[in-house]
């Protein structure tokens, strides 16, 4: 059916984006039909606003009761455009239905059963409910027996296969497609087949005299013979490397399953499921388990476990994967020496693990971390922040951030994500680095260069959810591991269903397993330990409960949950960064904080309608005194990448009037300047979205194709790097570099002795003072007109005397003999007084640089920007080789003739000339 196509495409395409799902009842009067009866569809517990729609449409399809084969419905429409005769009638109280006959509706007799889900007209972006099957008939049919969808067996013994239904009826059993079984005119259905080899079945039955059927289907496998062995002494879960004899030893938890396969490249098994690579089974701890020894030295080994001789998966804890779908668009620019997927071979995610892999060299190990409540946060989404999208592209862009004053960057989900263009809320692997920004040894390059820098790097994870292809998911599912099925009681990692209603992104994990507690403890050791990262930005922490309801509420449970977590990461690094994005009840958020974590502080609208030019623009609630607070724990932003650009909506919506308009370029700019004068200087930890100290103004919601579209939210972004260039927003920047710079300088912006007045219309002001003694400005006053007309402010200064302009030491200081003597602001004009100068700190801003990728390089190099000479020197400034001409970005720059070592390159190009190093490998 074409809903199916099109989760398949989300595979193979290089799309995967944040899901919208939700998770609706479906009712259906009467419950138990025929084919051809009148029925009413109902669905309840839906909010068609979350898709930002107020219309849902049916989407459907049919199996056929004779061959279990599926089809949709031939009046569907396209998925991204249902048929306006499928839409559901709005009742008016919440709930919606649709009233069809089932073989008009479909045009078909010998229907078995039928499906169905609610979604918008559009339903991109996974903009739908889960699907939802029913029965035909007016006949109940229940499998007593087995009661897995895959039962292993030992050979020669009998699978008994039970079944019953409510009236007379006939039954048909298949064996791999053979019939070995009928009876006809019972109730009752019993079977003892005795097993000697792997089988399908599929048992039938049709009721008597009509063509009403249902239809089921199960697997029975041969259980060879498993060794029972308690795990060596110090194996983790997942892959145990022992450099020293070259072997590896797999650790598989599975509880319930009765024997696993590991199968792959190594030795002779060439993804054969062989019983020589049997995994011995400890049953105490529900762990499969072997060693792989006399592994090759360099070796790029792959592999798959395979559960009880059906299922595929990756190995959970795997650090890096290949896709038979993604790999193929990544390139050696990206990632060099990629290994091939074994095609033809296996399906399905594959491990890849170097046994004898060198370890990084770090250079900083005792990186000293900016206090929490400093941090000034870059918030970079690595696919649109450079066309490389690399981590090499990144560093090659750190003299710009590092200008810019920022002193922590977070990163944007960059564990392994379904597809590759994505933003990183679809997690498939928790543990495994995606290959679409490099490699780890990348990676670890950034973090490094990051920490030379003074920045600390922050990661956002997605602990609340994972897709399909999440090997824990896959093992326990009633599809036999496939990526759409539903969570079976079985699991141990994931819930039945997604306790909170209102929000369902994939498959929902449950936080009060014992099994996920210990799973997320070891991925927040990991990234710590592997990587050397700082902290953690936690992704929809609301989620972390089983609670039911919208998340909302005051839930204890969750509070519980993420202060064990919590507590578990500060055992392993105590000063990490652990940052939620919370948005619960303030009362659970000051839990929060006072067990020592910080929250993210969503202030998007105040401040844009600030900037626009609006009231209800009060955007105090910034100051973590206003929420009751003693630490300043609110992580502040005006953008993040959940939010619409502050200069998208002042060039479309803003105020204005004859003689001023928020609306014209300049003037919205310096209204983003405005807005980071009121922004920056209130004490507490900040967060900037990328680019929104150059006032970017696409929409989040822009297509690739320039149209501006809720459906493309996630889509890739224009990467305007040339705004640099443009004199407007550059003095953005600069004004973002002043403002952070004074905030790091002067001890005045960590008081605790601050108000924000924020609260009139468009006449807003903040003040702090310093109580204590020695050098330093004491006292800030800030004012700012945030209206369209100029207006008179009281600026209530905290004393008289001379009070200087803290953003223009070249400016007159200021007599102040009346505190309330008003002073006169333009529109979009501000003032930030203290009553001592400062002096800032003498940098020189860095343009952005010419970035060469790769680097190190093993034949060649290439630039991002289009070049007129380009020479490579050794260190001691030895001319080693020339290129002139008019090179195209892109253009490979040959090294084969070299030898390994690090070389100097100097680019000329338009924008001048740069050097750099060239490290040839």
């Amino acid at each position: 059916m074409k809903k199916t196509i099109l989760l398949l495409f989300l595979f193979l395409g290089v799309i995967c984006i944040y899901a919208q799902q939700q998770n609706a009842t479906f009712t259906i009067t009467p419950a138990a039909f025929n084919e051809t009866d009148q029925i009413t569809i109902t669905v309840s517990e839906i909010d068609p606003s979350i898709w930002g729609v107020d219309d849902i449409y049916l989407w459907a399809w049919y199996f056929d009761s004779a061959t279990g084969n599926g089809f949709g419905a031939a009046t569907n429409g396209e998925w991204t455009n249902s048929n306006e005769a499928h839409r559901f009638t709005n009742n008016g109280d919440g709930t919606y239905s649709f009233t069809m006959i089932p073989a008009d509706f479909y045009n078909a007799t010998g229907i078995g059963r039928i499906g169905m889900l609610a979604k918008a007209k559009d339903g991109s972006g996974d903009k739908k409910t889960q699907d939802n099957v029913v029965d035909v008939g007016v006949f109940e049919f229940s499998l007593v027996s087995p009661t897995k969808s895959i039962t292993p067996i030992q050979s020669g013994n009998p699978l008994d296969i039970i079944a019953n239904t409510s009236v007379s009826s006939d039954f048909t059993l298949t064996a791999n497609g053979v019939v070995v079984d009928t009876k006809a005119g019972i109730t009752n259905y019993s079977n003892s087949y005795i097993i000697t080899e792997n089988i399908d079945f599929s048992l039938q039955a049709v009721e008597s005299g009509t063509s009403n059927s249902a239809i089921t289907q199960f697997r029975a496998v041969v259980a060879p013979n498993v060794n029972e062995a308690p795990v060596p002494e110090g194996m983790q879960d997942g892959i145990n490397i022992d450099p020293s004899d070259e072997s590896i030893t797999l650790v598989l938890y599975a509880p319930g399953k009765e024997f696993v396969h590991v199968k792959g490249n190594f030795g002779d098994n060439d993804w054969k499921i062989d019983d020589t690579y049997l995994m011995n089974k400890d049953s105490a701890s529900d762990r499969f388990w072997i060693t792989l020894d006399e592994l090759s030295e360099d070796e790029d080994i792959l592999y798959q476990y395979v559960v009880e001789g059906s299922i595929s998966i990756a190995d959970p804890y795997s650090t890096l994967i290949l896709s038979e779908f993604n790999d193929i668009y990544i390139d050696d620019a990206t990632f060099e020496n990629l290994p091939g997927y074994p095609t033809g071979k296996t399906n399905h995610a594959v491990t890849w693990i170097q046994v004898d892999k060198d370890q990084y060299d770090w250079e900083i190990e005792n990186f000293k971390r900016p206090a929490a409540e400093d941090l000034v946060i870059y918030e970079l989404l690595i696919r649109d922040f450079d066309e490389l999208h690399t981590y090499d592209a990144v560093i090659d862009r750190l003299d710009y951030l590092q200008n810019l004053g920022i002193n922590a960057i977070e990163l944007m989900p960059v564990s392994e994500f379904d597809g590759n263009i994505s933003w990183g809320y679809n997690p498939s692997f928790h543990m495994a680095l995606d290959k679409y920004y490099g490699s780890p040894e990348d990676f670890k390059k950034f973090v490094d260069e990051c920490h030379a820098r003074g920045i600390a790097v922050i990661l956002d994870v997605v602990y609340n959810h994972a897709t399909g292809q999440n090997p824990y998911y896959r093992m326990w599912n009633d599809c036999n591991g496939c990526y759409t099925g539903k969570v079976t009681s079985e699991n141990p990692f994931f819930n039945i269903e997604d306790s909170n209603t209102s929000f369902s992104f994939f498959n929902d994990m449950d936080h009060e397993s014992n099994a996920t507690e210990a799973y997320v403890d070891r991925l927040n050791e990991f990234w710590l330990k592997e990587y050397n990262i700082d902290g953690y930005r936690f992704d929809f922490t609301k989620g972390f409960t089983n609670t039911v309801g919208d998340g909302g509420s005051f839930d204890q449970s969750r509070i519980n949950i993420l202060t064990r977590m919590n507590n578990k990461i500060k055992d392993i690094d105590p000063n990490a960064y652990v940052i939620l994005e919370h948005f619960a009840p303030n009362e659970e958020e000051t839990i929060l904080i006072n067990e020592g974590m910080m929250v993210w502080g969503n202030h998007n609208f105040n401040y844009n309608q600030a900037t626009m030019g609006y009231d209800n623009s009060d955007f105090s609630w910034a100051s973590y005194l206003n929420r009751g607070w003693d630490t300043p724990s609110n992580v502040s932003f005006m953008e993040s990448h959940d939010e619409e650009r502050l200069m998208y909506k002042n060039l479309q919506f803003g105020n204005g009037n004859s003689e001023y308009s928020v609306k014209d370029l300049s003037t919205a700019l310096d209204r983003i300047a405005l807005a980071g004068v009121f922004y920056f200087t209130i004490p507490g930890p900040k967060m900037i979205w990328q680019f929104g100290e150059l006032g970017y103004d696409f929409s989040i919601n822009t297509c690739e194709d320039g149209n501006v579209d809720e459906g493309c939210r996630t889509n890739p972004k224009p990467i305007r790097w040339d705004y640099f260039d443009d004199p407007d927003r550059k003095a953005v920047y600069d004004i973002y570099t002043k403002l952070i710079s004074l905030r790091q300088n002067e001890p005045v912006f960590k008081t605790n002795n601050f108000t924000i007045d924020a609260s009139s219309d468009f006449s807003k002001s903040i003040h702090l003072t310093r109580e204590s003694t020695g050098r330093g400005i004491k006292n800030v006053t800030i004012i700012g007109n945030f209206g369209i007309e100029p207006i008179e402010i009281d600026p209530k200064f905290q004393k008289r005397g001379i009070w200087f302009n803290l953003l223009d030491s070249r400016s007159r200081p200021l007599f102040v003999r009346n505190v309330n003597a008003k002073i006169t602001l333009q529109p979009g004009e501000f003032r930030i007084y203290g009553d001592r100068p400062y002096f800032p700190r003498i940098t020189i801003p860095s343009r952005p640089g010419l970035a060469i990728y790769p680097n190190p390089a093993r034949t060649s190099f290439s630039i991002k920007e289009k070049a007129q000479k380009v020479g490579i020197y050794s260190i001691t400034g030895d001319v080693i080789k020339q290129f002139e001409g008019d090179f195209r970005s892109g253009h490979r720059f040959s090294v084969r003739d070299l030898r390994k070592g690090l070389y100097i390159v100097k680019i000329i190009s338009n924008m001048g000339t740069v050097t750099t190093k060239l490290s040839v490998k």
